[in-house]
């Protein structure tokens, strides 16, 4: 999408996508599952001292990350029964969008879901595609849209008109927990791009694809005069729960900001990830 210093337009509303103030709110337009409008991730964390955020085209992800909603300071991490998850010290901030009801939206899942929200949000549906597990073969919300439903045929992804053809946002979450339940880290490590570490960025992942894996999401990322990066990093986890911002636990103050000095080993609260396990979306 063009940069430009107009607002865009999205469903017909106005929604300036530059860097949002010291306690913005969200917009309700762009993150279409919020009704309300709550403080942003990049009101909440403020860079480090002697750090600055990147400039961010308007619309580009990396902008729309910076203006997801929070729950209040101090939201437990629920998971998707209601039931708070077993550790709540991992944690320094909750987003506010839902995690359904059923034991689906995980770890890749989450990224999968933020990242075709974005997609979704700026009218570009043509580009919601994410791999089958199975067969590696694309599963598009266009076809979804268009009232086509898809299937395994022996190791071969098929699809059938099955629905009326509905583009419409319910639709599109049904969708979602679809790829869900067809996707995870063994097929998104695949459809992603290997990225250098040095060239961190909001939107890359820390991802090991497996049975289980795991994958966390970079929400943002900061430089300071000196050359130094830090990054917010989001995941959720197993069982299906709250997507959250997670803080450094080996971090001196526990600072949800993790250096990109980190050595060999990305020490999350609940996982570690090799260092060349950087990906980016193509």
């Amino acid at each position: 999408m063009p940069t430009t210093r107009r607002a865009l337009l999205i469903s017909g509303l106005a929604v300036c996508a530059t860097q949002r103030p010291r306690r913005a709110l969200a917009d309700a337009s762009a993150y279409r599952w919020q009704p309300t409008a709550t403080d942003t991730l990049a009101a909440r964390f403020a860079p480090p001292a002697g750090f600055q955020r990147a400039a961010a085209a308007p619309g580009s992800f990396a902008a729309w990350l910076r203006g997801l909603p929070l729950k209040p300071a101090g939201a437990p991490v629920l998971l998707y029964t209601g039931a708070p998850k077993f550790r709540q010290d991992v944690h320094a901030a909750v987003i506010d969008i839902d995690v359904g009801t059923r034991d689906l939206q995980q770890c890749a899942d989450a990224a999968m879901r933020l990242r075709a929200e974005w997609l979704y949000a700026m009218q570009r549906p043509g580009e919601i595609a994410f791999n089958d597990t199975g067969s590696g073969q694309p599963i598009s919300f266009s076809r979804w849209a268009a009232g086509e439903r898809p299937r395994m045929s022996g190791r071969a992804l098929v699809w059938s008109r099955a629905a009326t053809p509905d583009a419409g946002y319910a639709s599109f979450r049904r969708y979602l927990d679809t790829v869900f339940t067809r996707a995870g880290t063994h097929s998104l490590e695949r459809q992603l791009a290997a990225a250098p570490i040095n060239d961190i960025a909001a939107g890359d992942l820390f991802i090991k694809g497996g049975f289980p894996g795991h994958a966390v999401l970079v929400a943002d990322a900061v430089k300071s005069a000196a050359g130094a990066t830090r990054f917010l990093l989001l995941q959720s986890f197993m069982p299906a729960q709250q997507i959250h911002v997670l803080k450094n636990l080996h971090d001196a103050d526990a600072s949800p900001w993790y250096r990109l000095d980190f050595g060999d080993r990305l020490a999350t609260p609940e996982w570690v990830f090799a260092r060349d396990s950087l990906r980016r979306w193509r």
